[in-house]
């Protein structure tokens, strides 16, 4: 909301300063034009390198904050599979994702993964940790809301919803869910340097459900056409189905329609794999 504040103020200025400054030039002259247009550029500057800064300074508090003691340990407990390397492997999978929704401007941004869920469900139950590292992080609370199955859509009573616009409903909710997850695909690409639209490798947080083998964990195949391993495996989603990179299954693998994504995201709840749940998020 602020960000939208702040662009909706910053387009208000230059729409009132163009003319200004034309204003100025005809009535006091060029020299007059040129101080003012000057001023105005070296305020444009400064304000661009204080966002830069500020910008900065959040991704130094993602990569850099030390999580609460025993944090960790909390996780292992949920998965006793895990080792203490695993979990920290899942804590950076979950500052990728926090990264991708700093990146992203705060936009809605799908989980793709159960692990790195799980931690963050833990790591907000130390509240006040949680609410200072939002503050510093985003500058905001980012708020981890749980998402509505598509399916429910149909499910819940209906007395003044006609069968189309439940439709209607269900099938916007995919749309969202889609772009949701392309978003927090493209970012966590960007952060490991891989090209969104022709990936030579899943970034970690795509990948790491079921590199450490989560039981009901999310699965991601770059081609599940020519993925030996992933063929036949069930819920497997196709990253050219919310890529764009069109080596995706085509509507095959469910990935649009399965993940969760309410407000920024959902909590992932309604399941592992494709079919039931190829991301949550929150805010």
């Amino acid at each position: 909301m602020r960000e939208q504040l702040e662009g909706c103020l910053v387009t208000l200025l230059v729409i009132f300063t163009i003319p200004a400054l034309i204003f100025i030039a005809i009535i006091y002259g060029v020299y007059a034009f040129l101080a003012v247009f000057v001023t105005f550029l070296a305020v444009w500057i400064a304000i661009k390198k204080y966002r830069k800064l500020i910008a900065n300074k959040r991704e130094e508090e993602i990569r850099l904050y030390v999580l609460p003691a025993g944090l960790l340990l909390k996780l292992i407990k949920k998965h006793p599979t895990l080792s203490l390397a695993d979990a920290q492997l899942v804590d950076k999978a979950m500052r990728q994702y926090f990264m991708a929704y700093h990146l992203s401007g705060h936009r809605h941004v799908a989980m793709p993964s159960e692990v790195v869920d799980d931690l963050w469900h833990e790591f907000i139950l130390y509240t006040q940790n949680y609410a200072r590292f939002c503050k510093a992080a985003f500058g905001k609370f980012f708020h981890h809301i749980p998402a509505v199955p598509t399916q429910a859509i149909f499910d819940a009573p209906a007395a003044n919803k006609s069968l189309h616009q439940t439709e209607l409903a269900a099938m916007q909710q995919q749309g969202e869910r889609t772009e949701s997850l392309r978003r927090t695909w493209w970012f966590a690409c960007q952060q490991e340097y891989i090209y969104p639209k022709n990936p030579h490798k899943l970034p970690l947080l795509f990948a790491i459900d079921m590199e450490l083998n989560i039981v009901n964990g999310r699965k991601y195949a770059l081609d599940c056409h020519t993925d030996e391993q992933l063929a036949n495996a069930g819920g497997t989603c196709c990253v050219g189905d919310f890529s764009g990179s069109g080596s995706g299954c085509g509507g095959g693998s469910g990935c649009s329609g399965g993940f969760s994504d309410a407000a920024g995201g959902g909590d992932g709840s309604d399941g592992g794999g494709c079919g039931g749940g190829c991301g949550g998020g929150g805010d």
